[in-house]
Order: C-alpha cells, then structure tokens, then sequence
C-alpha cells in the first residue's frame, strides 16, 4: 500500500520532467511538422522568370519561347514591332475568343501585376535584339487602314501561295489557313502577326521575305488579312447544315 503511494506521489514531478525533456532544443520537432520559416513559397511570391514562364507561358509559347503552337516569344522580329505595354495588356487580360487566357488577378488569373511585370520585362530583355529589323521599315503591328477581301485575294497569291497552296488550302507539310477551325481559334490581330513575323520555327518567313527584294507594305498586309477574315465560318464547328435536322427514328 506504501509502494502505491509513493507511485501516486512522484508522479506530477515524473510528468513535469517528461515535458521539460520535450521542450529541450530539437526534441520539438517530430517527423512532418513544418519548422519556423516557410519551406514553400507562396505562389503570389514566386518572381523568378524561368519559373513563372514554365508555368504559365511555355505550354503554348514553347520552351525558351520557341516551339509552341502560339507565337515564338523569343523572335527578335515579334519583339521589334510589339511594345511592352502591348505585351503586358495580352498577358493580363488576355485575347477574348482565342486560346490566350487573361493572366492577371484583376481579370480572374493566377498573377500578380509584379509578376506580369517580371514577365515582360525579361522577355524583353533576354530575346529582344536592337538590329532584329535590319534597318527596315516595318508595317505596323496593328491596321493602320481597313483592308480590302478582293485585293487581299490577289496579295495572297503573290506572296503566300507557294506555300500554302492555292486559295490557302495546304500544300505539302503545310495545313489550310482557311481551315474553319483554325480561323475561330485566332483572332484579326493574331492573323495580322503571323503575316508579319512569320513562323519561324516552322521556317515561314516574315513579311519581307516572301519574294525576294519585295517586301510587304502595309496596306497588303491588311488587304490579306481582310482576306483571310473573310474566310472564318459564322458558326465554326458546326456539325449540321442549316435547317432542321432529319428524323432518325425510335425514342431517345
């Protein structure tokens, strides 16, 4: 009976040791518990380009800005003829009715205007080049007057025909640029860039290379747009003609 009473008696100084133990330095810290300082950046946080460009740029812009099945960020000749306010409103807001989302917080994105900021100031600066245009006066990036479908036609087979084939259709390894499809998936100025800089990762040239010594001007290159525009279906997609559909029969 004595035995158990000195039991009952040390235990509050064995429970008090025990916990005096627990709180020494670095027997607080059990396996998985996070220590004082964040292991994990926020995302809001993270300015660093190469890991803000992996994330949210390179899956349609490419790797390093090239590749993609968007425009090639890292063509000196794209970044001649864009300014950065032009680059940061297309990042943070987006191109309605295109695969381009809007990027910025304050239009439902994931990024903070610093980040944007970062963005644009470093593909500037790592793939811009001073002399990209050669000395060339370049038509501007967007339409500076409307464009004529009728003359547009006539542009399109002087300078694009080779290669893409007659009426645009395809030629060879080279698809329909009047495919419905595709017209509904890119917009009027992303039609006016790809005229302009060309695709270089696929070896199309820009608006100076086309025929040799003739470059563009440009009310051509807005005469071809207007063209091309001209060409987008109504209803891109649709699988059935106009009209009511035809009875199949049986209950659904």
């Amino acid at each position: 009976m004595m035995r158990r009473q000195n039991l009952h008696s040390n235990f509050p100084l064995a429970f008090a040791a025990a916990l005096a133990v627990l709180a020494l330095p670095g027997c607080s810290r059990f396996s998985g518990r996070p220590g004082p300082d964040p292991e994990i950046e926020r995302p809001s946080q993270v300015l660093d380009f190469d890991t803000l460009y992996k994330q949210n740029c390179s899956g349609c812009h490419g790797a390093g800005g090239k590749g993609g099945a968007a425009v090639s960020l890292a063509d000196p000749v794209y970044l001649a003829l864009v300014d950065d306010t032009t680059l940061r409103r297309v990042t943070a807001n987006g191109v309605p009715r295109t695969a381009m989302p809007a990027f910025a917080h304050s239009a439902g994105g994931t990024l903070t205007d610093q980040q944007i900021d970062v963005l644009v100031r470093e593909i500037r600066a790592r793939w811009a080049k001073p002399d990209a245009l050669g000395g060339a006066r370049p038509p501007s990036y967007t339409a500076s007057a409307p464009g004529d479908a009728a003359r547009g036609a006539e542009v399109y087979e002087m300078f694009c025909a080779s290669c893409h084939g007659p009426g645009g259709k395809g030629r060879g390894k080279l698809g329909s640029i009047v495919d419905g499809s595709y017209l509904a998936l890119v917009s009027d100025q992303g039609l006016r860039t790809t005229v302009l800089v060309g695709v270089p990762d696929l070896g199309a040239p820009d608006w100076r290379r086309n025929l040799p010594g003739r470059p563009m001007t440009d009310q051509e290159v807005s005469d071809v747009l207007a063209w091309l525009v001209s060409q987008r279906p109504q209803f891109p997609g649709q699988p059935y003609a106009s009209g009511p559909r035809p009875a199949t029969g049986g209950s659904q």
